[in-house]
């Protein structure tokens, strides 16, 4: 009998596609990935007369932001991707700035992928690094959150 193993959550890269020079080893490594999820809102109707249970109809998928999390990089793509967004937003017409596609694979033990879910027309909100604390020995974290419209899931 075949036993099955899941796979390990740890052995995985995230490309950003469309975004210029984000396509090299170094900017594909983060440390973390979370808000791949999504959930259904639902409308609620109280019928009159029936008091044992309110009918909820579904309405639209509600995606989070993405969190990427990894150690801090000097000149990074990125970066300069985050900054051209930032720069864009306010000051001319919102569709100066591309947003970009990413595709986050998770790799078997041979290191070929597993699954691969494609996170559509991403942009980013916020960047952050980690404290700096003199009592710590740790690495700086890097913090991007992004904003998508959808994801699927294509393996």
């Amino acid at each position: 009998m075949a036993t099955y193993y899941p796979p390990a959550g740890f052995h995985f890269k995230v490309e950003f596609v469309g975004v210029s020079g984000a396509d090299s080893d170094t900017e594909q490594r983060f440390q973390e990935v979370s808000g791949l999820s999504v959930e259904i809102e639902t409308e609620e109707l109280r019928e009159g007369g029936e008091n044992r249970f309110v009918y909820k109809f579904p309405k639209r998928a509600k995606y989070p932001n993405l969190i990427l999390k990894r150690g801090l990089l000097k000149g990074t793509a990125l970066l300069a991707w985050f900054k051209s967004a930032q720069n864009t937003y306010f000051t001319v017409p919102i569709y100066d700035f591309k947003p970009a596609d990413i595709m986050i694979t998770l790799l078997d033990d041979a290191g070929q992928p597993y699954a691969v879910w494609n996170v559509v027309q991403a942009y980013p909100l916020k960047w952050s690094t980690s404290d700096f604390k003199s009592t710590d020995n740790s690495v700086v974290v890097e913090t991007i959150e992004l904003a998508y419209q959808y994801f699927e899931r294509k393996m």
